[in-house]
């Protein structure tokens, strides 16, 4: 863990909200020097604290008008199996998220993808070659937000 103050904190939070802020407009959001922005911000960078900033994307304005969150269930929980499985994730672009869940599911992935023709060629390719005890999609019907910065403690 990564000691934080509230100057780390401007700084995460700012970036959250808009990860094309310049270093001058980033600095001034702050309250700091340009250079001493940058350093702090080099050292958040360096520690892994800030791992990337990205465009998001409205995935409806590009053609991809369904989100679906997928659960499995898996009879199996060895190492080889696992890595199979994380391979077989990557392999397919309209999975965004993985996650290794605890409670009565093992995974749970985000899609998102065309259109249930577009969700059943996902569930296809997912399943090829795999064995599931149970694999249920949760079709999302709105999206609220997905943009919320996290708070940093």
């Amino acid at each position: 863990m990564v000691k934080i103050d509230n100057i780390d904190r401007s700084i995460i939070h700012a970036l959250q909200v808009d990860g094309c802020l310049s270093q001058r407009a980033l600095a001034d959001e702050v309250g700091l020097s340009q250079n001493a922005c940058a350093r702090r911000l080099q050292r958040l960078e360096q520690a892994g604290v800030i791992t990337g900033r990205t465009a998001r994307v409205d995935p409806a304005m590009v053609g991809l008008a369904l989100t679906v969150f997928v659960l499995v269930k898996t009879r199996f929980h060895d190492l080889e199996w696992a890595r199979q499985f994380h391979r077989k994730v990557e392999s397919i672009p309209e999975i965004v998220d993985l996650h290794r869940i605890g409670g009565e599911w093992d995974y749970m992935l985000k899609v998102v993808t065309t259109d249930m023709a577009g969700y059943d060629r996902v569930y296809r390719r997912l399943i090829d070659g795999m064995s599931f005890e149970v694999v249920s999609g949760l079709f999302s019907m709105e999206t609220l937000f997905d943009t919320r910065p996290i708070r940093v403690a």
